[in-house]
Formats: C-alpha cells, sequence, structure tokens
C-alpha cells in the first residue's frame, strides 16, 4: 500500500511517545548536563600518560622513546627527552619526557600511539568535556595535565587496566628472575666438584 511505510514509522513514534511518559527506557533524550549518561567502557576521545604511585614525575611510565610522536598521523604529540635519568616507583633509573605535548585540536582519536607504547604509557581518556574560548592554547595540553594515575585507568578502563596490569607484574617477575637464576648458576658452577661413590665392596687405598 502507498505510504504503508510512512503510517508504521508514525506508529511507532506514537509509541515511544505515550510510554515515555510511563517507561524510562523509551526516553531518547537526558537532561544534559544535569543527567550524564554512562559511557562504554571501550569510549575513547584523548590520550592520557599513565603515571604509577602518588607522584606523577617519579611515577611516570613513559621513558621518552618518542616512539608514539613518529607513528601519530597528525603529527600533534610532541617529546623532548630528558639529559639525565630518574627512578622510577620500583627505583631503576629511566629517561623521562622533559617535555610531553599533545595538542588536542588536532589528535584525531585513533589510538595508534596506544597501540604502539611498549612500556603501557599512553592510553585513551574518555573525558570529551573540553570545550575552551582558547583555540591553540587552551587545547594545547602539557605532561602536567596529561599525567593521570594508575586508579583513574582503572576507573574508566578497568578491564583493560587489570589486563595490563597483569601483563608488568608478569614482565617484572621474569626480569627479577633473570638476576637470581643467574647467581645459582654460577653458585654451582664454582661449588667444588664431590669426591666419586665408591662401588659396593671396593677397597679404600691406604
Amino acid at each position: 500500500m502507498l505510504g504503508e511505510a510512512i503510517i508504521k514509522g508514525l506508529a511507532v513514534t506514537a509509541k515511544n511517545f505515550a510510554l515515555s511518559y510511563v517507561s524510562p527506557e523509551r526516553l531518547v533524550t537526558i537532561q544534559y548536563p544535569e543527567e550524564r549518561q554512562p559511557l562504554p567502557e571501550a569510549t575513547r576521545q584523548f590520550p592520557f600518560l599513565v603515571y604509577d604511585g602518588d607522584d606523577p614525575h617519579a611515577g611516570l611510565r613513559c621513558v621518552a622513546c618518542q616512539i608514539c610522536e613518529k607513528e601519530c598521523p597528525p603529527q600533534c604529540i610532541y617529546i623532548v627527552k630528558s639529559k639525565d635519568k630518574k627512578p622510577d616507583h620500583t627505583g631503576k633509573p629511566q629517561f623521562y619526557p622533559a617535555v610531553f605535548d599533545i595538542d588536542l585540536s588536532v589528535c584525531m582519536s585513533c589510538q595508534i600511539c596506544v597501540e604502539v607504547c611498549p612500556f603501557d604509557a599512553i592510553k585513551m581518556d574518555t573525558e570529551f568535556e573540553l570545550s575552551t574560548t582558547d583555540r591553540f592554547a587552551g587545547l594545547l595540553y602539557h605532561k602536567e595535565q596529561l599525567a593521570k594515575s594508575n586508579a583513574y585507568y582503572h576507573k574508566i578502563h578497568p578491564t583493560e587496566a587489570a589486563e595490563v596490569d597483569a601483563r608488568l607484574a608478569a614482565e617484572r617477575a621474569k626480569v627479577a628472575a633473570k638476576p637470581r637464576a643467574a647467581s645459582e648458576t654460577k653458585a654451582a658452577a664454582t661449588a667444588p666438584a664431590a669426591p666419586p661413590a665408591l662401588a659396593p665392596g671396593a677397597a679404600v687405598a691406604a
């Protein structure tokens, strides 16, 4: 029948309109910003830097390898590697980014920087309310603005963060086991050889 699809569409609209007064599931809008829609865990907006512990400087996972800077398609990441090293949250000396800037006005949220990072130091945030009256400096985020704790990472991406923590813990345990295994091998090599055992009934020379 001519116009059958239009009639069906109007029927669905009328049904949603009537039931929206008694069923919240029928509401297709929310009263933003007073009401917030829960974001899916896989939501991604712009990158941020992860740090462990309580100190954003000491615990920063980034070692300024600059892989993300090289692989970024719109070239919105700018890194200056430090000349010295600092102890990380485990006490191991590491290089760190003296400067780490991301121009969010250029970032296209592709997540390539996250995928190429070998240290799980950069992840995607879910924050999208970044409007500003300053188109340039207001959207140029520096290291201090980008650094967020591992606890925050667990809050927005709990499944992914748990997997990353488990992998990092396994890697640290593997690294810690290497010196112990090497020392045990060295000790075994330098230990005096045990005298050969005598056969049953053999006489011992005087």
